[in-house]
């Protein structure tokens, strides 16, 4: 049996402030974005890890998704962004979740994710400066060190923190994809067209 959630988190409370200006550098970086990847826990859900028993003695594990990142997922995929995810677990609930998405790439048992990295530049035919990477720990650095858009959520480590190009002001699980996802959005100038394409 599979099962997941969605919060609905208060939005003012986890996005940055839409007046805010994004610095000459890093809309320079957030512009060229084509790809965004992702870390999966701690990133878009927020890092807990929850097991049910089951009368076999297995577990049933749930995983609780933002419906704000949900929101931006679709809006980065209807302005063209290519979306994908790399994870050191595997989980169905993150499977169903992604395939609602459409999103592309989708790497689970991925310790290492250097691999998984470079075989998405392969498909998407893309350099990784048209990358950006979300991620919150320490197996996430390698990744960031190389792509072209390193982003940490609000909550992660500070060796995470010290490398990113940018620290969204949401934690992970609740807007950080969302707020990445518009940073590139509005570094791009579509943002402000994309608004009433939002759907439900």
């Amino acid at each position: 049996m599979l099962q997941f959630a969605i919060r609905f988190a208060v939005l003012e409370d986890t996005l940055p402030s839409r007046s805010a200006k994004i610095p000459p550098s890093l809309k320079k970086r957030a512009a060229q974005i084509q790809v965004v990847l992702m870390d999966v826990d701690g990133t878009i859900t927020d890092g807990s890890v929850t097991l049910l028993s089951q009368p076999d003695g297995s577990a049933l594990e749930m995983k609780t998704f933002d419906a704000h990142d949900g929101q931006g997922m679709t809006l980065g995929r209807t302005a063209g962004l290519r979306l994908g995810v790399i994870t050191g677990r595997e989980s169905a609930a993150l499977r169903r979740r992604m395939q609602e998405m459409g999103v592309e790439f989708v790497y689970e048992k991925q310790p290492h994710k250097i691999a998984a990295f470079e075989q998405v530049l392969v498909k998407a035919g893309v350099s990784a400066t048209a990358v950006a990477f979300l991620g919150d720990d320490l197996p996430d650095i390698p990744v960031m060190k190389l792509a072209g858009l390193a982003v940490a959520v609000g909550n992660a480590a500070q060796e995470v923190k010290d490398i990113a190009h940018y620290t969204t002001k949401a934690n992970g699980g609740k807007g950080a994809a969302r707020e990445l996802i518009e940073l590139i959005l509005k570094s791009k100038g579509v943002w402000d067209k994309l608004i009433d394409k939002a759907r439900a």
